[in-house]
């Protein structure tokens, strides 16, 4: 098999991001998490690694649905404290020339006016190098902290999440056409104020008359990640997404996902290879396979059980916590993450709690590779074989020590097989990808937007048309 396989890294603004507990390993440096240093030597590292970027996570809220409370969130540091994720993309960018920095940001808790002039104004400091990765969020605790009485329905976020994005691709791409910014000094003239559009965006959640504040970004809409991974959530990343991030604990439950999503994909009309999938993987890579083993027993004395179950409880929306360490996972309708709960009570495998605490003890819902770099180059070449995957988003037992054996050890292997790139290519975060131009194709649904002024007619016709029935059935 000659087909590319490729990375991500899977981190967070916070301390033991998918890992509970190993914050207290004496090589682990995650605690650092607030020092530009360590962000920059760990990019400087997967740089050379040719990842194709660092992929940070985030969440707004905290997991207090364990035991009913956030005491054991707080005492593990189970992704709190945590920071803001999008602050990390131009120190990152200054420290590397290539690496992908995907930011994790949510469509229910933020404007999509002010979050546009974020976005672009980090695509612009990374000279094109950003992507964002939308999420709907599932913790009830962000919700009620700003200031909503609680989180929307599953199907009902993924409703807000659609008219959010249309509002992003309005702004992006259709409010600065190419041109308007010129810097003619002689003629005294920076923008053709005729060529910048209000947008005029007047929908069932949001209302954004005006013109976006920045001047088209080298990517116009930085490339899109999605991670959902339920009914409606891979219908979304089918029709939006370029990178889905899924987190199949078996290559059963991958296959399926990878084929549906990509046959989504082919009947909204985009190419489906052109949609990347990522799975969740913790890989433990020493020189041996007996030396990895021995360095995956030790990281697994430091895993915490109650962190463990914070994390688990928190995804699914199900009290862990209530049942006895010998009880079976069962399954709960919830509205939180909806796959998690799908995949571990449906997915084959009776779970007992104990079992699921130290399934994820380590690297989260995500299966964990281990073993020498020969090994784990014939487990990413089978699971890329049956599968169909595009690569894996790899998230850390131990930072940055699991990075840097990836990168010094199981890269060289898949490079010499041939299944690894040894070298980027040139141009923006969608132009390494995809070795196409900076923008979005034309058979993507951004497309429709790049012409507002008719996008503003139809939707004038639209609503005319509405008055006017209703009219005659009055």
């Amino acid at each position: 098999m000659t087909r590319q396989i490729r990375f991500n890294a899977f981190d967070m603004n916070c301390v033991g991001h998918q890992s509970p507990g190993l914050w207290a390993h004496p090589r682990d440096r995650s605690w650092t998490y607030k020092d530009l240093d360590y962000w920059q030597d760990l990019a400087r590292t997967l740089e050379r690694g040719i990842f194709d970027g660092i992929f940070i996570a985030d969440v707004i809220g905290y997991y207090d649905v364990y035991k009913g409370s956030n005491f054991h969130a707080l005492h593990q540091a189970a992704q709190i404290p945590v920071n803001d994720p999008l602050q990390l993309a131009a120190p990152i960018a200054l420290a590397t020339e290539h690496l992908g920095i995907g930011i994790t940001a949510s469509t229910s808790f933020e404007h999509p006016y002010t979050f546009a002039r974020r976005l672009s104004t980090a695509d612009h400091h990374t000279k094109g190098r950003v992507g964002w990765n939308i999420v709907t969020s599932y913790l009830e605790s962000g919700a009620k902290n700003v200031g909503q009485s609680g989180l929307e329905r599953h199907a009902d976020r993924y409703e807000i999440a659609a008219e959010y994005v249309e509002v992003l691709y309005k702004l992006f791409e259709g409010s600065w056409e190419e041109g308007a910014v010129v810097r003619d000094r002689e003629r005294r003239v920076f923008t053709h104020p005729e060529k910048v559009h209000e947008i005029g965006h007047k929908g069932a959640h949001f209302e954004v008359p005006g013109y976006h504040l920045c001047e088209p970004s080298p990517q116009r809409t930085p490339v899109l990640y999605q991670a959902g991974a339920s009914g409606p959530g891979k219908a979304f990343a089918a029709g939006h997404a370029e990178c889905v991030f899924v987190a199949a604990p078996s290559k059963s439950v991958l296959k399926s996902y990878v084929a549906d999503v990509r046959r989504q994909a082919a009947a909204a009309g985009r190419d489906p290879r052109k949609l990347y999938t990522y799975n969740l993987v913790t890989i433990i890579v020493d020189e041996t396979d007996e030396k990895a083993q021995a360095r995956f027993e030790e990281y697994k004395s430091y895993a915490s059980y109650d962190g463990a179950l914070v994390f688990m409880s928190g995804w699914t929306g199900i009290d862990f916590g209530q049942y006895a360490p010998t009880e079976l996972v069962r399954h709960v309708d919830t509205n939180a993450i909806v796959s998690a709960v799908e995949h571990l009570a449906g997915g084959g495998k009776a779970w007992t709690i104990q079992e699921l605490a130290t399934f994820g003890g380590i690297g989260g819902l995500g299966p964990v590779f281990v073993g020498s770099p020969s090994t784990i180059a014939d487990i990413l070449q089978d699971w890329v074989e049956e599968t169909d995957v595009d690569g894996f988003n790899l998230a850390y037992a131990v930072t940055p020590e699991t990075f840097e054996s990836i990168v010094g050890l199981l890269v060289p292997e898949l490079q010499k097989r041939g299944v690894y790139p040894t070298a980027y290519k040139p141009g923006t975060l969608r132009e390494k990808l995809f070795g196409d131009g900076p923008y979005l194709p034309a058979s993507h649904p951004a497309d429709r937007y790049r012409d507002i002024e008719a996008v503003k007619r139809a939707d004038a016709a639209r609503s005319g048309a509405g008055r006017r029935l209703e009219t005659v059935d009055a």
